[in-house]
């Protein structure tokens, strides 16, 4: 039995029986329809794989003007659906002028069985052959940004950092929902996809999605899908997120900032497993594997209600809590000797070490931006740096900075942090939000969020 829909419209109740039971036979679900102006509804309602459409409807027609117009209008609402078209009157110039047109073929009636199931077959097999290159090309253009990033695996042999590596490649395995909790410039994207790279998910699709930058308004269109006509910029029909990650992982960062709102949608999508496009009634089944990450203190925010607690039990099966950079001791130049060598090679240098006074600064230094701060700093030092040794004036880490981040308290609460850290920033532009959150490594609409979450 072909694994496929198939919605046969046709005034004639005797075509329209005949057919229904033979293709129940050969097909998962078979619709049939008197009326072509039951169409739009018929396809919204249905995921329809071939449509067998009759050429004419009033009596005593034989032109088939009517098959050719609302093939048209089929096309319309999808350029990719298979159509088939039926006719009694056999008509050589019709069928060219049809294929042109895009149907998909041709079918005389009365039809003999083994031709018209011949001719579901091949449509069947064509559908699902557009179906695959349809969501290779989606995730192709999603993912662009993500595939040419590339990612690095985890550096570290701290305490900490051995213990989430342990934790790790227990749960990769798993399809485990996954909680990833830690300040700014921590690594929580480096360790989602490491999470991804060793799972049964490997081979599919790892698709990063960062709430925070999101605006409120496009969530449900850039996560779900949208059908065509949804709103006055959907020209065609477009898959979300989770639908072009299906069979692979999607890592939801910055899921803190989402509003109580977007919280049940999300909630109920990770519940049953499906989405519903904009404009469309339809349920979809997605089988992902989610990972989810923020920097805020989901606990503190269910208890203060700005974060839903049955989404919280959702998400974190598992909860790894990534420790800043300047509790990660000699770790620090452990990454920085990897960072140097990754940027040596891309600029075409040839810097083989740190002096030791660079060391002891970036040792002492206490590192706000964490293994981000960290990687920039580098790459500038090796931009800078002349010679086949990086100095530390290479580092340009200035003494006021260092008074500063040295007044930071090593227990001070990642929410209490995070508020100073904006106000700074804030401070030191004067009000000006775009430089501010440009200093932070935020957007403005994620700097606005925090400013009004803290009171600033």
């Amino acid at each position: 039995m072909l694994d496929a829909t198939v919605l046969i419209i046709d005034d004639d109740d005797d075509i329209l029986l005949s057919a229904r039971l033979f293709l129940k036979q050969q097909v998962k679900q078979v619709i049939t329809c008197k009326s072509p102006r039951e169409i739009n509804i018929l396809l919204s309602k249905n995921e329809v794989d071939i449509i067998l459409l009759d050429m004419n409807y009033q009596k005593g027609a034989s032109d088939g003007r009517e098959g050719l117009y609302w093939l048209e209008h089929i096309l319309s609402i999808d350029k990719d659906h298979i159509v088939i078209l039926m006719t009694a009157f056999g008509n050589v110039e019709l069928a060219v002028k049809a294929i042109k047109k895009g149907a998909t073929d041709f079918i005389l009636k009365p039809w003999e069985n083994e031709k018209l199931f011949a001719t579901i077959s091949a449509a069947s097999k064509l559908r699902e052959s557009t179906r695959k290159v349809k969501k290779l090309e989606k995730i192709h253009s999603s993912l662009q940004k993500d595939l040419t990033r590339g990612f690095e695996n985890i550096v570290g042999e701290a305490d900490g950092i051995k213990q989430l590596q342990v934790t790790l490649f227990k749960v990769a395995p798993t399809d485990a929902n996954v909680l990833i909790l830690g300040e700014n410039g921590t690594g929580k994207q480096v360790f989602a996809h490491e999470i991804h790279r060793n799972s049964q998910r490997k081979n599919q699709v790892f698709m990063h999605v960062d709430l925070g930058s999101l605006n409120e308004n496009l969530f449900e269109s850039e996560l779900f899908g949208y059908t065509k006509g949804a709103f006055t910029d959907a020209k065609e029909d477009k898959p979300g997120r989770f639908e072009l990650a299906d069979g692979g992982t999607i890592f939801l960062d910055e899921i803190g900032n989402l509003s109580l709102p977007l919280q049940a949608k999300l909630l109920s999508v990770l519940q049953n497993r499906t989405v519903i496009r904009l404009g469309e009634s339809r349920e979809r089944k997605v089988n992902v594997r989610l990972i989810t990450a923020t920097n805020m203190p989901l606990n503190e925010m269910v208890a203060k209600n700005t974060f839903r607690q049955d989404l919280l039990f959702r998400i974190n099966t598992v909860e790894l809590l990534l420790p800043p950079l300047r509790k990660r001791g000699t770790d620090i130049l452990l990454l920085a000797n990897h960072f140097m060598q990754v940027f040596s090679s891309k600029y075409h240098k040839e810097i083989c070490k740190l002096s030791h006074k660079a060391e002891d600064l970036l040792l002492t230094y206490k590192w706000p931006g964490n293994v981000r701060e960290l990687q920039h700093v580098l790459e500038r030092a090796v931009i800078m740096s002349d010679g086949n040794e990086i100095s530390e004036e290479d580092l340009q880490l200035s003494p006021q900075r260092f008074a500063q981040n040295n007044a930071i308290p090593d227990e001070m609460a990642l929410g209490d942090m995070e508020k100073m850290m904006v106000q700074k920033a804030i401070d030191k532009h004067k009000g000006n939000i775009s430089k501010a959150a440009a200093e932070l490594g935020l957007t403005r609409a994620a700097l606005y969020r925090r400013i009004e979450k803290f009171g600033i």
